[in-house]
C-alpha cells in the first residue's frame, strides 16, 4: 500500500517530465522547421519569424477556445443547468467537495443520457463547469458520485484545462511549421538549386520533421493528458478520503454497454471514461494505448487499489 501524497508526487513528477519533454521537442522541431523554410525561400534573416506568425495563428486559434470553453462545451453537450431543488444529491455532493478542495463551486450541469459519464471544464476555478449525465445520478451511490466528482474538482483545482490548453498551442505550431514546409517544397520556392543544395541537411532534416512533428506532438499530447487522468484520481481520493467510491463508479462506468451519443472526438478527452465504447477493448495493444486520450480503467482502478 502507498501513501496518496507518495502516489500524487510520483504522478506530478511523471507529468512534469512529460511536459518538460515536450516543450523541448517543440523547441527543435519550430527551430528546424522555420530553418529549413528560411534557407528553401532565401529568408534568412527572418528565420524565426516563421515561428512568431505560426504562434500568433495557432494561439489565436486557441483562444477562443480556452476562454468560452466552458460555454462551446456545454452547448455541444447539450447540457441543461443543474436545479438545487430538482437535483439536490448532485448539488450537495459539489459543494462539500468544492469546500474540502478549496476551490469555488463550480457552475453545475446535467446531460439527458443514460450513458453514466461525466467531465469538467473552464479555464480556471472561477470559471469551471462540472457536467455529469442523468445516467450518472441514477446508477451511482452518494458515495460512488463523491469519487467521480472529486475526480472532476481536481482537474479544476489542477488548472487542468489550462495546461491542455497550452499544449494544443504547441501542436498546433509544430502542424502549422510543418504544413507550410510541406507546401513549400510541393510548389517550390524562390532560391535556385545552387543555394538549396547549400541547406540540403536542414532541408531534408525539415521535410522529416514536417511529416513526424505532428504526429509526435499528438502522441506526446495524449500522454499528458492520460497522465493528467491519474492525477485527478489521486486528488479525488486525497479530497474524499474513499479510493472504494472512485473504485466502484469506475468500474460501473466502464461496465456500462451504452455509448454516450452527444460525445464526440472533439471533447471526448473530457470526460472522465471514454464515452466511445470499444468493442475490442480485451485486445488493445500498448501501440493502440498511445492514441487513447485515457489509460485503461483496469490500471487507474490497480492503482486506486494501492491507496490508503
Amino acid at each position: 500500500m502507498k501513501n496518496i501524497y507518495e502516489i500524487q508526487s510520483a504522478n506530478r513528477l511523471k507529468s512534469g517530465v512529460i511536459v518538460v519533454l515536450f516543450a523541448v521537442f517543440v523547441a527543435l522541431a519550430a527551430y528546424v522547421l522555420a530553418k529549413a523554410m528560411g534557407i528553401y525561400i532565401g529568408y534568412e534573416p527572418g528565420n524565426l519569424g516563421f515561428i512568431g506568425i505560426a504562434l500568433i495563428v495557432s494561439g489565436l486559434s486557441s483562444f477562443v477556445g480556452y476562454y468560452y470553453s466552458d460555454k462551446i462545451v456545454i452547448g455541444i453537450s447539450g447540457a441543461r443547468p443543474a436545479n438545487r431543488k430538482r437535483d439536490f444529491l448532485f448539488y450537495t455532493v459539489a459543494e462539500n467537495l468544492a469546500i474540502g478542495a478549496g476551490v469555488p463551486t463550480p457552475k453545475l450541469y446535467i446531460i439527458p443520457d443514460s450513458a453514466p459519464n461525466a467531465f469538467a471544464t473552464g479555464r480556471d476555478p472561477d470559471h469551471a463547469a462540472i457536467c455529469v449525465t442523468a445516467g450518472l445520478l441514477e446508477k451511482l451511490g452518494r458515495t460512488e458520485l463523491e469519487g467521480v466528482i472529486g475526480h472532476e474538482m481536481s482537474h479544476v483545482k489542477n488548472y487542468d484545462t489550462r495546461l491542455m490548453s497550452i499544449v494544443s498551442v504547441m501542436v498546433g505550431l509544430i502542424a502549422l511549421l510543418g504544413d507550410w514546409l510541406i507546401r513549400m517544397t510541393w510548389y517550390g520556392g524562390k532560391r535556385d538549386n545552387d543555394e538549396k543544395n547549400n541547406g540540403s541537411v536542414f532541408l531534408i532534416l525539415g521535410i522529416v520533421f514536417a511529416i513526424l512533428s505532428p504526429i509526435i506532438g499528438q502522441l506526446i499530447q495524449l500522454a499528458i493528458s492520460r497522465r493528467r487522468e491519474f492525477i485527478a484520481d489521486a486528488g479525488s481520493v486525497e479530497i474524499t478520503r474513499q479510493p472504494s467510491g472512485l473504485i466502484s463508479a469506475l468500474t460501473k462506468i466502464s461496465s456500462d454497454k451504452e455509448a454516450l451519443e452527444v460525445a464526440n472526438k472533439a471533447t471526448a478527452h473530457l470526460y472522465i471514461a471514454n464515452p466511445f465504447k470499444d468493442k475490442n477493448k480485451g485486445g488493445v495493444s500498448w501501440f493502440a494505448n498511445l492514441f487513447n486520450t485515457h489509460p485503461p480503467i483496469s490500471e487507474r482502478i490497480k492503482v486506486l487499489k494501492t491507496m490508503v
